[in-house]
Protein backbone atom coordinates (compact mmCIF):
# COMPACT_ATOMS: atom_id res chain seq x y z
CA UNK A 1 0.00 0.00 0.00
CA UNK A 2 1.02 3.21 -0.91
CA UNK A 3 1.52 6.21 1.53
CA UNK A 4 0.22 9.39 -0.44
CA UNK A 5 2.25 11.71 1.55
CA UNK A 6 5.50 9.91 1.29
CA UNK A 7 8.42 10.92 -1.50
CA UNK A 8 11.84 10.44 -2.86
CA UNK A 9 13.34 12.76 -4.67
CA UNK A 10 15.75 12.16 -7.06
CA UNK A 11 17.65 14.61 -9.83
CA UNK A 12 19.19 14.25 -13.03
CA UNK A 13 19.99 16.50 -15.67
CA UNK A 14 17.49 19.03 -16.21
CA UNK A 15 14.46 16.81 -14.86
CA UNK A 16 13.39 16.02 -11.01
CA UNK A 17 11.61 12.85 -10.61
CA UNK A 18 9.47 12.40 -7.37
CA UNK A 19 8.77 8.86 -6.91
CA UNK A 20 6.15 7.34 -4.56
CA UNK A 21 7.19 5.23 -2.12
CA UNK A 22 5.86 2.77 0.23
CA UNK A 23 6.23 3.68 3.90
CA UNK A 24 7.70 0.18 5.73
CA UNK A 25 8.44 1.72 9.11
CA UNK A 26 9.14 4.28 11.79
CA UNK A 27 11.29 5.56 14.62
CA UNK A 28 12.02 9.15 14.53
CA UNK A 29 12.73 8.27 10.50
CA UNK A 30 10.91 7.42 7.83
CA UNK A 31 12.62 4.15 5.92
CA UNK A 32 10.92 3.60 2.63
CA UNK A 33 11.08 0.89 -0.11
CA UNK A 34 10.80 2.34 -3.31
CA UNK A 35 12.20 1.70 -7.03
CA UNK A 36 14.57 4.17 -7.91
CA UNK A 37 14.83 5.05 -11.68
CA UNK A 38 18.21 5.93 -10.96
CA UNK A 39 19.11 3.00 -9.88
CA UNK A 40 16.97 0.82 -12.00
CA UNK A 41 16.03 -1.32 -8.94
CA UNK A 42 13.89 -1.40 -5.46
CA UNK A 43 15.98 -0.21 -2.72
CA UNK A 44 15.74 0.74 0.95
CA UNK A 45 15.82 4.12 1.68
CA UNK A 46 16.51 5.56 5.11
CA UNK A 47 15.42 9.40 5.39
CA UNK A 48 15.58 11.82 8.60
CA UNK A 49 12.77 13.63 9.49
CA UNK A 50 13.60 17.55 8.51
CA UNK A 51 13.75 19.45 11.81
CA UNK A 52 10.84 22.11 12.12
CA UNK A 53 11.94 25.54 11.99
CA UNK A 54 12.15 27.62 14.46
CA UNK A 55 10.74 31.38 14.51
CA UNK A 56 14.26 33.12 13.76
CA UNK A 57 14.57 30.68 10.33
CA UNK A 58 11.28 31.94 9.33
CA UNK A 59 11.72 35.43 9.90
CA UNK A 60 15.02 35.03 7.61
CA UNK A 61 13.49 32.90 4.99
CA UNK A 62 10.54 35.47 5.01
CA UNK A 63 13.08 38.17 4.93
CA UNK A 64 15.01 36.46 2.01
CA UNK A 65 11.14 35.96 -0.14
CA UNK A 66 10.60 39.76 0.18
CA UNK A 67 14.14 40.74 -0.79
CA UNK A 68 16.05 37.85 -2.87
CA UNK A 69 19.09 40.34 -3.57
CA UNK A 70 19.34 41.40 0.29
CA UNK A 71 22.85 41.46 2.25
CA UNK A 72 23.64 39.40 4.67
CA UNK A 73 24.35 42.97 6.91
CA UNK A 74 20.82 43.98 5.35
CA UNK A 75 19.28 40.84 6.50
CA UNK A 76 20.57 41.27 9.86
CA UNK A 77 19.68 44.54 10.64
CA UNK A 78 16.09 44.34 9.31
CA UNK A 79 15.80 41.39 11.89
CA UNK A 80 17.94 42.44 14.82
CA UNK A 81 20.62 40.05 14.83
CA UNK A 82 24.63 39.69 14.06
CA UNK A 83 25.73 38.99 11.09
CA UNK A 84 27.21 35.91 12.16
CA UNK A 85 24.11 34.73 13.47
CA UNK A 86 22.32 35.32 10.00
CA UNK A 87 25.52 33.70 7.88
CA UNK A 88 25.29 30.60 10.35
CA UNK A 89 21.37 30.42 10.00
CA UNK A 90 21.74 30.75 6.48
CA UNK A 91 24.25 27.85 5.90
CA UNK A 92 22.10 25.72 8.16
CA UNK A 93 18.85 26.23 6.13
CA UNK A 94 20.85 25.52 2.95
CA UNK A 95 22.42 22.09 4.45
CA UNK A 96 18.94 21.36 5.31
CA UNK A 97 17.24 21.88 1.37
CA UNK A 98 15.31 25.05 2.45
CA UNK A 99 16.25 26.33 -0.92
CA UNK A 100 15.11 25.42 -3.87
CA UNK A 101 17.68 25.97 -6.78
CA UNK A 102 18.29 29.34 -8.74
CA UNK A 103 17.13 27.77 -11.98
CA UNK A 104 13.81 28.39 -10.58
CA UNK A 105 13.75 31.89 -10.72
CA UNK A 106 14.60 31.87 -14.44
CA UNK A 107 11.94 32.45 -16.67
CA UNK A 108 11.45 30.34 -19.60
CA UNK A 109 9.41 32.83 -21.50
CA UNK A 110 12.63 34.87 -21.79
CA UNK A 111 14.90 31.80 -23.34
CA UNK A 112 12.36 31.33 -26.35
CA UNK A 113 9.58 29.53 -24.71
CA UNK A 114 6.55 31.00 -24.13
CA UNK A 115 4.67 28.08 -24.24
CA UNK A 116 3.41 26.05 -21.34
CA UNK A 117 2.28 22.38 -20.98
CA UNK A 118 1.53 19.61 -18.40
CA UNK A 119 1.91 16.16 -20.10
CA UNK A 120 0.44 12.90 -18.07
CA UNK A 121 2.14 9.79 -19.30
CA UNK A 122 0.79 6.41 -18.86
CA UNK A 123 3.83 4.06 -18.42
CA UNK A 124 5.10 0.57 -18.62
CA UNK A 125 6.37 0.11 -14.48
CA UNK A 126 9.37 -2.19 -15.59
CA UNK A 127 10.62 0.44 -18.03
CA UNK A 128 10.31 3.16 -15.13
CA UNK A 129 14.53 3.16 -14.88
CA UNK A 130 15.52 3.29 -17.87
CA UNK A 131 12.70 6.27 -18.72
CA UNK A 132 13.23 8.81 -16.66
CA UNK A 133 16.82 8.80 -18.08
CA UNK A 134 15.69 9.08 -21.57
CA UNK A 135 12.95 11.74 -20.05
CA UNK A 136 15.20 13.58 -18.54
CA UNK A 137 17.09 14.28 -21.97
CA UNK A 138 14.63 15.79 -23.14
CA UNK A 139 15.66 19.63 -22.18
CA UNK A 140 12.07 21.03 -22.58
CA UNK A 141 10.82 18.74 -20.13
CA UNK A 142 11.59 20.81 -16.24
CA UNK A 143 10.02 18.98 -13.93
CA UNK A 144 8.56 15.31 -13.47
CA UNK A 145 6.45 13.89 -10.97
CA UNK A 146 5.39 10.36 -9.87
CA UNK A 147 1.49 10.27 -9.28
CA UNK A 148 -1.45 8.33 -7.54
CA UNK A 149 -4.42 7.70 -10.04
CA UNK A 150 -4.94 6.69 -13.53
CA UNK A 151 -1.70 8.08 -15.59
CA UNK A 152 1.61 7.25 -13.49
CA UNK A 153 4.13 10.98 -14.29
CA UNK A 154 3.11 14.19 -14.71
CA UNK A 155 5.93 16.35 -17.08
CA UNK A 156 5.76 20.18 -17.30
CA UNK A 157 6.91 21.26 -20.52
CA UNK A 158 7.63 24.09 -22.50
CA UNK A 159 7.61 24.91 -25.98
CA UNK A 160 8.01 27.20 -29.10
CA UNK A 161 4.68 27.13 -29.92
CA UNK A 162 1.94 24.39 -30.78
CA UNK A 163 3.65 23.02 -33.29
CA UNK A 164 6.90 22.59 -31.42
CA UNK A 165 4.77 20.88 -28.53
CA UNK A 166 3.96 18.28 -30.97
CA UNK A 167 7.25 17.99 -31.91
CA UNK A 168 7.99 17.52 -27.82
CA UNK A 169 5.10 15.15 -27.39
CA UNK A 170 6.25 12.74 -30.36
CA UNK A 171 9.13 12.45 -28.25
CA UNK A 172 8.47 11.56 -25.59
CA UNK A 173 6.00 9.08 -27.13
CA UNK A 174 8.36 7.65 -29.12
CA UNK A 175 10.59 6.77 -25.01
CA UNK A 176 10.84 3.41 -24.57
CA UNK A 177 8.25 2.49 -21.76
CA UNK A 178 5.27 5.34 -22.79
CA UNK A 179 2.33 3.70 -23.57
CA UNK A 180 0.45 6.79 -23.98
CA UNK A 181 0.44 10.81 -23.08
CA UNK A 182 -2.29 13.54 -22.49
CA UNK A 183 -1.67 16.76 -22.97
CA UNK A 184 -3.36 20.10 -21.19
CA UNK A 185 -1.96 23.56 -22.94
CA UNK A 186 -1.85 26.38 -20.18
CA UNK A 187 -3.53 29.34 -20.77
CA UNK A 188 -2.20 31.48 -18.45
CA UNK A 189 -0.61 31.48 -14.82
CA UNK A 190 -3.11 32.45 -12.13
CA UNK A 191 -1.14 31.64 -8.54
CA UNK A 192 2.43 32.49 -9.11
CA UNK A 193 4.65 30.14 -7.31
CA UNK A 194 5.05 31.37 -3.72
CA UNK A 195 5.96 30.47 -0.26
CA UNK A 196 4.98 33.42 1.71
CA UNK A 197 1.58 32.79 3.23
CA UNK A 198 3.09 29.12 4.20
CA UNK A 199 5.78 31.72 5.90
CA UNK A 200 3.45 34.25 7.40
CA UNK A 201 1.27 31.42 9.03
CA UNK A 202 4.79 30.13 10.40
CA UNK A 203 5.27 33.26 12.00
CA UNK A 204 2.29 33.91 13.62
CA UNK A 205 2.25 30.23 14.91
CA UNK A 206 5.81 30.89 16.53
CA UNK A 207 4.82 34.60 18.01
CA UNK A 208 2.11 32.94 19.83
CA UNK A 209 4.35 29.89 20.99
CA UNK A 210 6.78 31.94 21.58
Amino acid sequence: MIHPRASIRASSPGLIVTLLTMLIGYNHRWKFCAFCPIWGRRTVLTLRIMQALDGTDTRLLSAMAKDPRGTVVALAQKLGLSRNTVQARMALLEKKHAFLSFERRINPAALGYPLMAFISVHVQQQKLGQLALDLAEIPEILEGYGLTGSADLLLRVVALDAEDLFRINGKILACDGVERTDTAMSMGELIPFRVQPLLNRNTKKALRTG
